[in-house]
């Protein structure tokens, strides 16, 4: 065992190498360029590096690299008495990841009267970060253009346009409800109906897309309602309206699983036992959804390898200077839970 230095002697690089037995350029490599070392290399190196309680000059690396090794992430707006789980997590899982890449991530929002591309120039002008990470990318989305017009790095969770930089990363969310039909098809249901929300959000669109594609797939009797707004109440009241129809759907996808929450509301003002007359599938799983009666059988959204391909593109632009020429697409993960059925 390697007696621990205390940080005041101020171990240096060179300390590193010494006890290490091998050159800086190897030091340096384990903690800027890991893939560059054999794995039984990084793996001693690493070790001593802790053992000695060595933690490189920050600003020196930023004076050396033009870097400041610091990702700004503008974060949506959310009510704090009722947040959104799903970007929680995104949030744990890029921290994660830029952590491991050496990068810390700051969070920011414009100030009172002030418009976000005025809150991204002033980050830029004051050298403060290297790049941008940004989420909830809707059409014509004005960060993605102002970004795109300055040439300054970014990477976002959700498509571009085509005349913008390709460093997007999303979910395959049409792919993902065709499936999601696909289950409900298997299990002898010829009516169904998508539940949507009118709020506009283009992954809604595109889950609304799958839908519409997974019922022409597989020969069913489909129906598109949607619902104006997020209010609970409007969502129990319009699912409550689709299920007292004389041909009401026997299988309801869901946009969303607040959606569908509101499906098990009316279900049972109906008299209707989830999983049995009537199956239920949604989208996002939230932590709620394995606790319903009966588990809801949703989506899940793969955040921790959206966060990791997020970073590394973003790392791509930033370090080697080069932008990815088309964006990734990763699958979306069925959670298959009792709302489906028998």
């Amino acid at each position: 065992m390697i007696a621990r230095r205390p940080r005041e002697r101020g171990v240096t690089i060179e300390d590193v190498a010494r006890t290490a037995g091998v050159s800086r350029q190897t030091i340096s490599n384990a903690l800027n360029a890991p893939h560059r070392l054999k794995a039984e290399t990084l793996a001693r190196v690493s070790a001593i590096i802790e053992e000695l309680g060595y933690r490189p000059d920050q600003s020196a690396r930023s004076l050396k690299s033009g870097t400041r090794r610091i990702i700004a992430y503008p974060t949506p707006v959310d009510d704090p008495a009722n947040p959104n789980p799903l970007m929680g997590g995104f949030l744990e899982a890029v921290v994660a990841a830029s952590g491991e890449a050496g990068y810390r991530i700051l969070l920011v929002r414009p100030r009172p009267g002030q418009s976000q591309e005025q809150a991204l120039d002033e980050l830029i002008a004051a050298r403060t970060v290297d790049g941008f990470l940004l989420s909830d990318i809707l059409r014509d989305d004005p960060r993605v253009a102002h970004l795109t017009s300055t040439g300054f790095p970014f990477a976002a969770f959700g498509r571009t346009l085509p005349d913008q930089p390709q460093s997007w990363v999303d979910v395959d969310s049409v792919q993902a409800v065709i499936d999601l039909v696909g289950l409900v098809a298997a299990r002898g249901h010829r009516r169904v109906a998508f539940l949507a929300s009118t709020s506009g959000q283009p992954w809604m669109d595109d889950r609304r897309d799958g839908f519409l594609a997974g019922v022409r797939r597989h020969g069913l009797a489909g129906q598109v309602y949607s619902v104006p707004g997020d209010d609970p109440g409007e969502i129990v009241t319009a699912t409550r309206d689709l299920l007292a129809g004389r041909n009401r759907p026997t299988a309801i996808v869901a946009g969303g699983d607040w959606l569908a929450l509101g499906v098990y509301t009316a279900a049972r003002a109906h008299g209707l036992e989830i999983g049995r007359d009537l199956a239920v599938v949604a989208f996002d799983d939230l932590p709620i959804t394995a606790f319903l009666q009966p588990a809801l059988t949703t989506v899940r959204l793969p955040l921790r390898r959206i966060a990791e391909a997020l970073i590394s593109r973003l790392l791509q632009i930033i370090e080697d200077g080069v932008t990815p020429q088309a964006g990734l697409m990763l699958p979306g993960e069925p959670v298959i839970r009792p709302s489906l059925g028998p």
